[in-house]
């Protein structure tokens, strides 16, 4: 990658931000619960427990941690209901001309995503906006631990022009904004995926109701 010019360079999460897939999530969530014997949450509900590792939030609803064999299944049942809908789910409004016009002004931006790396890339193509990014991480291995050291090596492969005191960390969860002050960056959470705005509050940092909203801090918190 080339010289890194003046403004954020915006690491971007994937699901529940540049994908607006919350209402996916919940439609597979509860398709799993029924599956595996568990009541159905509302979106609310949902957002007020969500958290990472997952198997924290499945602590959060049953009251104890899933064995690693029921983790196993309640993952891959979910996992099975989500990727049958996941073609369904358009970007976030404003998405592809946010990162177009970021890409246009000579703005460099990337993504880094918990997704796995074989379904990201695919799905990142079909919506026409891989070009935009200098590079896309997906998850490689079977870890459900969250960002944090998955944020040092994204950023270690973008190289020195990424100059962390210019990485702001766009996202829709408190992991985001714990895997951006793991490499001494800055983070914006986004209200319209996994979170409520409540906890996304407890994290410290600023919290906005759209993409645009989120450049605007970025560009500002770079400065």
């Amino acid at each position: 990658m080339g010289k890194l010019l003046s403004g954020a360079h915006i690491v971007w999460d994937w699901n529940g931000t540049l994908l607006h897939d919350i209402d996916t999530v919940i439609e597979a969530t509860n398709a799993s619960f029924a599956e595996i014997g568990l009541e159905a949450i509302t979106l609310e509900r949902y957002r007020e427990l969500y958290c990472v590792p997952i198997p924290r939030f499945y602590e959060r609803l049953i009251g104890r941690l899933p064995t690693d064999a029921e983790w196993r299944v309640m993952d891959a049942v979910f996992h099975k209901h989500y990727w049958a809908r996941a073609e369904s789910c358009g970007l976030t409004e404003g998405a592809a001309e946010l990162l177009a016009g970021r890409r246009a002004d000579g703005r460099t931006q990337s993504l880094l995503s918990l997704a796995p790396h074989e379904h990201l890339v695919p799905i990142v193509r079909k919506h026409g906006i891989e070009q935009h990014f200098v590079r896309i991480d997906g998850r490689t291995d079977d870890s459900h631990a969250g960002k944090a050291e998955r944020m040092v090596r994204h950023l270690e492969a973008l190289g020195e022009a990424t100059a962390v005191e210019r990485v702001v960390v766009v996202g829709d969860a408190v992991d985001d904004a714990v895997a951006a002050a793991h490499v001494g960056a800055r983070a914006v959470l986004y209200t319209g995926g996994s979170h409520s705005r409540r906890s996304l509050e407890a994290a410290g940092v600023p919290v906005v109701d759209s993409l645009a909203e989120a450049v605007v801090v970025a560009e500002r918190l770079a400065l």
